[in-house]
C-alpha cells in the first residue's frame, strides 16, 4: 500500500468539512495524549489523582490530562457546539463556537486502570450532528447510536493507532512518531463473521444472570460443546484493546448486565463507548446487542447511561443471543 497520511484520506474521502475538521483534532489529540503516555511513565507519574470522577471512580493522573487535552483542542476547533466526556458532570457547550452545530462525546482515556502496569489503552469518541449551532441542551445529545455520523478510537500500544468511521467502512491509521502523522495501515476492514475466541470479565462469573453463564459454559465446552470448537478466553481490561482484537481477526466480547450492575442498566456507558464502538463494528461487518436488542437502537436516557454489550463477530454474537 503506498503511503498515504490520514490529512490525504480526508481530502480523498470528501467529507462534510466540519466531520473533516473533527477527525483531525482528535489525531492531534491522540498524538498529544501518546506523548502525555510516556513522558508519564519515565517520570514514575501513573497513579492517581486522588479525585472521584462523575461515575464515582478514582481518576487517574492520566484521566484529567487526556480530558483536559480533548477540552482545549475541541474548544480551539472551530468544528465543535458542545462536548460531553466521561469526566464530567455535565454538556460542556464550546464558547464562540459560531455556526458550529456537532457534538464530540468521548472517554478520554478508556482502561485507565492499565497505567499502572504499562497495559494498553485508548480514547474513544462519537460523533454527533446537533443540527443547531445555538439553544444546546442535553436532550440534543441523547441520540440513538444509529443516529452518530463518525466514531472512532485511539489505541495506546506498542504503536499508536486511530480507527476511524463514518458507518461506511472502517480504517486504520498507524501514527509515524518522525513526522509525527498517522498513516493508513488497513482500508476497509472487515471482521470475520467467526471466530473462536471471547472475552469476558470471568471474576464477575458468581454474578452473571443465567445466560450468560449458558452461553460461557458452551464456549469452554470446546470441541463436545453445542458450538464444536475449542474457543480461548482474552480479557485486556480494557474495552478499546479488547474491541481492536476482535477487528483484526474476529470474536466477541462480553460485559453484560449482571447481578451486581442491574441497578445502573450494566457497567459500560452507552453514549461515549457502547455507541461509539457498535458504530465501528457494524461498518466492519460485525454486530452489537444488548442480549435482546440492537444495541444502536437504543434511546439514551442520561449522559452517563450504562448499559450491558455483546459485540464482535456476527455469527459469535448471534449465538450468544440465543441464550437471552
Amino acid at each position: 500500500m503506498a503511503r498515504k497520511t490520514l490529512e490525504t484520506w480526508i481530502a480523498e474521502s470528501r467529507f462534510d468539512a466540519a466531520v473533516g475538521g473533527i477527525f483531525g483534532m482528535v489525531a492531534d489529540c491522540a498524538i498529544e495524549i501518546s506523548v502525555a503516555l510516556r513522558v508519564a511513565s519515565t517520570a514514575g507519574d501513573t497513579g492517581a489523582a486522588q479525585a472521584i470522577n462523575v461515575q464515582g471512580e478514582v481518576q487517574k493522573k492520566l484521566d484529567v490530562v487526556a480530558n483536559d487535552i480533548f477540552l482545549r483542542r475541541g474548544e480551539a476547533s472551530g468544528v465543535l457546539a458542545a462536548m460531553v466526556s466521561e469526566e464530567l458532570d455535565d454538556i460542556e457547550l464550546v464558547a464562540g463556537a459560531g455556526n458550529a452545530r456537532h457534538a464530540l462525546v468521548f472517554d478520554p482515556l478508556d482502561g485507565s486502570s492499565n497505567l499502572e502496569i504499562n497495559g494498553a489503552v485508548g480514547s474513544i469518541f462519537s460523533v454527533l450532528d446537533l443540527r443547531k449551532s445555538s439553544g444546546i441542551t442535553t436532550a440534543d445529545v441523547l441520540q440513538p447510536g444509529k443516529k452518530q455520523i463518525a466514531a472512532g478510537y485511539a489505541l495506546y500500544g506498542p504503536a499508536t493507532l486511530l480507527v476511524l468511521t463514518t458507518g461506511q467502512a472502517v480504517t486504520v491509521f498507524s501514527l509515524d512518531e518522525a513526522s509525527a502523522e498517522f498513516v493508513v495501515v488497513r482500508d476497509k476492514v472487515e471482521i470475520p463473521q467467526e471466530a473462536a475466541e471471547f472475552a469476558i470479565n470471568a471474576s464477575r462469573q458468581t454474578r452473571w444472570y443465567a445466560p450468560t453463564r449458558a452461553f460461557i459454559d458452551a464456549c469452554l465446552a470446546g470441541k463436545s460443546g453445542p458450538f464444536g470448537k475449542s474457543y480461548n478466553m482474552r480479557w485486556c481490561a480494557a474495552m478499546v484493546a479488547d474491541l481492536h482484537r476482535i477487528l483484526c481477526r474476529g470474536g466477541v466480547f462480553l460485559y453484560p448486565e449482571d447481578e451486581d450492575t442491574k441497578g445502573k442498566g450494566g457497567r459500560l456507558r452507552l453514549l461515549y463507548e457502547a455507541n461509539p464502538m457498535s458504530m465501528i463494528v457494524e461498518a466492519a461487518g460485525g454486530a452489537s446487542s444488548t442480549g435482546t436488542e440492537r444495541l444502536l437502537d437504543l434511546e439514551p436516557s442520561n449522559l452517563h447511561q450504562r448499559i450491558g454489550i455483546i459485540i464482535g463477530s456476527r455469527g459469535e454474537v448471534e449465538r450468544a443471543k440465543s441464550f437471552y
